[in-house]
């Protein structure tokens, strides 16, 4: 986490860092899909049993986990395991027809991630993502730049991307930011930032506290910690 840059103005530029990246194959299969599963039972508020039934996005979620877990085996079994490539590509090819998601398999995506809407998303291979984000339709994140400077975004906690944002290029997006609708990222964002545009500019920062819910979110010490920052930014410019 980094402290809100309380007399920073809005759109100015700054420096973001992420708290937390994923490491290929540190939890197991069934637990990134079960944190999946849990994030779309309390965000939509259905059971767990609709919404195996109902959400064809949790599906392609994990589609993606299993895709990852064969790409990134490392394993006694490793020989046996790359055997099941073909198998994936084959399902993977179905499931991105019917939901046009197309996630990467060398993707790092932490547990939580909540896809709110089939449609033309794609995320590209390099991309890293932390814990409990939200992904709306129409949305790209891919890599970006020439040279020295290619590269693909770094994306932290509870990160809410609205339906048509897209993000390139080599990036840092801090934990808790709201990227509005139909933005364009191409510069760093610092937690709890709200950016809006193209391209986008932070035009505050109150954060993505309202569009994300996840269990036991209110024991997040994390996000209590940058919540509490920018209640306290907030309390300052007031008085101010």
């Amino acid at each position: 986490m980094v402290d809100l840059p309380n007399n920073t103005l809005i759109g100015e530029e700054t420096e973001a860092h992420v708290t937390y990246l994923p490491k290929p194959s540190s939890k197991s299969l069934w637990h990134y899909i079960v944190s999946d599963w849990k994030r779309y039972c309390v965000t939509d508020q259905r059971s767990r049993l609709a919404v195996l039934f109902i959400s064809s996005e949790l599906v392609a979620s994990a589609v993606y986990r299993w895709g990852h877990w064969i790409w990134t085996y490392s394993g006694v079994l490793s020989r046996l395991i790359r055997c099941l490539k073909p198998f994936y590509i084959i399902v993977n090819r179905f499931v991105e027809a019917f939901t046009s998601i197309t996630i990467y398999p060398p993707a790092r995506i932490g547990q939580g991630l909540y896809i709110g809407h089939i449609g033309s998303i794609h995320i590209g291979a390099e991309v890293v993502m932390g814990e409990n984000c939200n992904i709306s339709q129409e949305v790209t994140i891919g890599v970006g730049g020439r040279g020295e400077k290619r590269g693909s975004p770094v994306i932290g906690n509870r990160v809410f991307i609205a339906p048509g944002a897209k993000l390139f290029g080599p990036i840092v997006i801090g934990d808790d930011v709201a990227i509005g609708a139909n933005s364009v990222v191409t510069k760093s964002l610092p937690d709890c930032a709200v950016a809006v545009g193209i391209p986008a500019k932070v035009v505050s920062y109150e954060g993505s506290f309202e569009f994300i819910m996840y269990d036991r979110m209110e024991h997040d010490q994390e996000r209590l910690r940058n919540l509490a920052a920018y209640d306290a930014a907030r309390s300052n410019s007031q008085n101010g």
